[in-house]
């Protein structure tokens, strides 16, 4: 059965931050999908992605795309929020967090311009309007909403002074479609030195190579599969440029990449200390049960199902299963089931 999060916010209807050594943890829809933009200026475009049946319009505010640094604020809310769920603590959507904890913990600078990029983070994550069917929990719905509904900053001014003043909490509402996938434990562990890549590309590439190879031996990704994935704005060579130099050093946390160059293929495969870690190897259900899933959710992407089993596993404890075969296609059932 999967485990269920709390569903009661504590009184007054938010959730506190207060756990500082959180792991950080990445919601599995944003992995998988491309929703932050790459680019290190104001990206105006509108962005429209499909693939596998999932369909992504996500639209700028006159500030720009949320980017996929502003993401960090996404990833320290649902660290939080499963840190808290795992110990048995009532959350909301509403988080109260203290400025100075948050940037600790993203590795940014507490400086004054730190704290304008994170007001402008805020900003861009909530006026990006996304318009999506992508399922998170076990509920699709085609919808529109934005990375966060409301932020509040409060400052504390020195008796005399006009405007600015110290940042001493922030208050955010997160979305409903990014709670209900943090209540679904639809999430995913980074690493720590995730925050220490300062290339949007060898994040986005960090977060597929976690979404998608795990702890397996490697996994492999077309370049052309890859550059739409990514939201990459690059062209296709200028990419594949990217890929090759990220290979050639070798700085990516937890894995290492190759590139097939004749296959124009990226080649993924995790660093010792992942399979090290591995408490058990990750369950891979039969051809025949494959067969099955297909029959069971037709229309879906089966593969992309499995990796999502796969990580719910992952993150619910990495329980020793009698038969991966049955696991698999009860999840599946009981998604089915819940619509």
């Amino acid at each position: 059965m999967r485990p269920q999060a709390p569903s009661m916010a504590p009184p007054g209807g938010f959730f506190l931050c207060d756990v500082l050594d959180a792991i950080p943890k990445g919601d599995m829809a944003t992995m998988e999908h491309p929703v932050f933009s790459l680019s290190t200026r104001p990206d105006l475009r509108i962005l429209s992605y499909a693939h596998n049946g999932a369909e992504i319009t996500v639209t700028p505010s006159v500030k720009g795309l949320a980017t996929i640094h502003d993401k960090d604020i996404l990833i320290y809310c649902v660290s939080q929020l499963m840190a808290a769920i795992n110990a048995g603590r009532a959350v909301g959507r509403t988080l109260h967090l203290r400025a100075a904890d948050l940037m600790a913990a993203v590795g940014r600078e507490t400086s004054g311009d730190g704290y304008r990029r994170l007001r402008e983070a805020f900003e861009r994550l909530a006026g990006t309007r996304i318009t999506t069917n992508i399922a998170t929990g076990d509920t699709e719905t085609t919808t529109g909403f934005g990375l966060i509904d409301s932020w509040e900053i409060v400052r504390r001014t020195p008796p005399g002074q006009k405007g600015g003043g110290r940042m001493v909490s922030v208050a955010v509402t997160i979305s409903e479609w990014l709670f209900r996938a943090v209540c679904a434990k639809s999430v995913l562990t980074l690493s720590r030195d995730y925050f220490t890549l300062r290339k949007p590309l060898e994040r986005r590439i960090y977060e597929l190579a976690r979404k998608h190879c795990g702890r397996q031996p490697a996994w492999r990704i077309s370049v052309e599969v890859a550059h739409r994935k990514s939201g990459s704005a690059s062209p296709r060579r200028v990419f594949r440029k990217m890929l090759r130099d990220m290979a050639e050093a070798d700085a990516l946390p937890d894995y290492h990449l190759e590139m097939e160059d004749e296959a124009d293929v990226l080649r993924v495969r995790p660093r010792d200390h992942l399979l090290e870690e591995a408490p058990q190897a990750a369950p891979r259900p039969t051809p025949e049960a494959l067969e099955a899933a297909r029959a069971l959710m037709p229309g879906h992407d089966v593969h992309a199902l499995e990796a999502e089993w796969r990580g719910v596993w992952a993150a619910t404890g990495r329980r020793r299963l009698r038969s991966a075969d049955a696991a698999f296609l009860g999840w599946l059932r009981k998604r089915r089931a819940n619509g």
